[in-house]
């Protein structure tokens, strides 16, 4: 483990530097992954561990033919590759359950009946384990449980594996039945094309990442915007204007410099006017949204989060409620003043995606 400092607080890392793609193929060697679940994060972490060499299989219910034809398109093969979910279970020795947290408690039944002494049961989420008395899934003692949670949509995690770099993962450990428990983990985050590794629990990565979610990187950035975009408007400035002021600007030129360097170096690149505003402003916003973000945190805790989410995602017609509220917000004229805006982007040259992507997880390009 690498020992980094985190702006005076220390902690330990696990970087593909020290432990690359070829150690983590030795530790797996004898593994079958299991990848159950073709939807959001099944694809892109098992076409990263294929990728790197990795035996890899799927399991995945008929039933959603969508999700079911995707894998074919994307090469694997019935009866060979890919299988409905029992069976997958019973094939493989790494179980990792990437349905929909709601999906999980529904298939729970058919995986733990078909799990086998000295498996490995593998979450990209802590939600069913740590809610358990909600989800019901108890895993059983005689199997290894593990996490490891990329920190980005399962879009991100192939989109930066095809790229060469990847996305930091989260990792964690609830139960080690086997005594190899932790080095299946390590060796499974490397293998999903991880930046780099930092340890958590089960616990504290569900109560982030909900926190997180509803927060900064969803809920609380859609709804500023639409609250900046709607002053604007209502001030006489046009769509294209309040648009670019409120999002292109972020998404295009701000949050690239953040990136880069981080917010400090952000504000000393950006106008004297400019940073003189932000200092402002910035700890009025954050008296305003910090009793939000507490009451946020202490929702997720209490499991009320969870509650509404078993009860509404797991509903007959939840994709149309879901459709429903997509549709509003897209349709609005913010996003379609956005759509408008994107497509007069100047338009960059695709680059081009090779079938052979062996390697750009960390061994270098063949």
């Amino acid at each position: 483990m690498a020992v980094i400092d985190f702006g005076g607080e220390k902690e330990n890392v696990i970087t593909r530097k020290e432990y690359p793609v070829a150690k983590a193929l030795k530790t797996l060697k004898n593994e079958v992954i299991a990848v159950i679940g073709y939807g959001v994060q099944g694809p892109a972490q098992a076409l990263n561990l294929k990728d790197n060499g990795f035996n890899v299989i799927i399991g995945q219910s008929k039933k959603f033919k969508k999700d079911w034809d995707r894998a074919v398109k994307d090469g694997w093969v019935p009866g060979k590759t890919l299988f409905d979910v029992e069976e997958a279970v019973q094939k493989g020795t790494i179980i990792k359950m990437l349905v929909s947290d709601a999906a999980q408690r529904t298939i729970w039944p058919d995986v733990k009946k078909n799990l086998k002494d000295g498996d490995a049961l593998y979450f990209s989420h802590g939600f069913s384990v740590v809610y358990s008395k909600q989800t019901k899934v108890i895993p059983p003692e005689n199997v290894d449980v593990i996490l490891v949670a990329p920190k980005g949509s399962g879009t991100s995690v192939r989109r930066n594996f095809l790229n060469g770099v990847g996305i930091n993962s989260s990792y964690a450990v609830y139960q080690d039945y086997t005594g190899r428990a932790e080095e299946r983990c390590v060796a499974l985050g490397i293998g999903v094309g991880s930046g780099y590794l930092f340890p958590t629990t089960f616990e504290k990565e569900v109560y982030s990442d909900l926190t997180g979610e509803r927060g900064v990187l969803m809920g609380a950035l859609a709804g500023i915007m639409e609250a900046q975009y709607d002053v604007l408007r209502k001030n006489g400035h046009s769509p294209s204007e309040a648009f670019n002021e409120t999002v292109e600007e972020l998404t295009q030129s701000l949050i690239r410099l953040v990136d880069e360097n981080g917010m400090d170096w952000m504000y000393s690149n950006c106008s004297a006017t400019a940073q003189h505003g932000a200092l402002k402003w910035r700890p009025k916003f954050k008296k305003a949204t910090l009793p939000v973000f507490t009451e946020l945190y202490q929702s997720v805790k209490g499991g009320q989060e969870t509650k509404e989410v078993l009860r509404d995602c797991g509903k007959p017609n939840y994709k149309e409620l879901l459709d429903e509220k997509l549709g509003k917000m897209g349709g609005s004229e913010m996003w379609l003043a956005g759509k408008a805006v994107r497509d007069l982007r100047p338009k960059e040259k695709a680059r081009e995606i090779t079938k052979d992507t062996k390697g750009v997880s960390g061994r270098g390009k063949n």
